[in-house]
């Protein structure tokens, strides 16, 4: 097949409606989602305490989590199947080759991403503000909202990186879903199955919906750069 006879088919498929390839697209933004929401809390809380407490062991936790910036998603998808698994340390679960197994991996995948840059965000915030809200006699939960909605366009930042990370993985969904069709299948890992049997026109089509997702995310980045550098002009 052509590559152009597979592009015209890629279209077709999308502008179709094909059932098969938009369940596949909703599976892996269902995922991304809900495994992107669960770290989210967790994480920027994460990093915000690192980055403004100071205590024994920061600087090798710090260390740690940039360091697993850098993990092979396939990895953390290895470790993931070998405790999901029957004789694993949570198989009665039972969520190995289902979609609550990839949401976990989606969150591991995204908990350092969101720890890191928020860690990055609040460091670089002005000190001041922490210690006039201390002034002011907030408590110490107060001091991290206004810590953390000062650094808001950090944290989206985060969340945007987090999304694209998480959605355009492929080593995890692979062996913690299965690539099941209809179940556990999502865009990356019908890619790599469809090249693999030589049926480029899905493939194609859902690479066009990745790259579509990839836009919309660097234009939504790119929106808050500019919020954020037209807030400090303000200030």
């Amino acid at each position: 097949m052509s590559i152009t006879v597979a592009v015209r088919e890629a279209f077709a498929l999308l502008l179709s409606g094909d059932a098969d390839l938009w369940q596949i697209v909703w599976v892996s933004l269902k995922t991304s989602v809900l495994g992107l929401a669960l770290a989210t809390v967790p994480a920027v809380i994460a990093g915000y305490l690192i980055a403004s407490s100071r205590f024994r062991g920061r600087r090798v936790l710090i260390w740690l989590v940039q360091a697993a910036l850098s993990l092979p998603t396939v990895l953390i998808g290895l470790l993931l199947y070998l405790l999901l698994s029957r004789q694993g340390a949570f198989g009665s679960l039972h969520w190995l080759f289902s979609q609550s197994g990839m949401i976990a991996g989606q969150s591991l995948i995204a908990l350092p991403v969101l720890i890191a840059l928020t860690l990055s965000a609040v460091q670089a915030a002005d000190p001041r503000l922490a210690e006039t809200a201390i002034t002011l006699g907030a408590s110490r939960w107060q001091v991290m909202c206004t810590v953390l909605y000062e650094v808001r366009f950090g944290v989206m930042a985060a969340l945007i990186y987090g999304f694209g990370r998480v959605i355009s993985e492929v080593g995890c969904a692979m062996m913690v879903g299965g690539n099941i069709a209809g179940a556990t299948r999502t865009i990356t890992t019908a890619i790599a199955l469809e090249t693999s049997k030589g049926e480029f026109a899905q493939g194609i089509a859902l690479g066009v919906v990745l790259i579509t997702l990839a836009l919309l995310l660097n234009a939504a980045l790119l929106l808050l750069q500019g919020d954020a550098r037209q807030a400090g002009y303000q200030r």
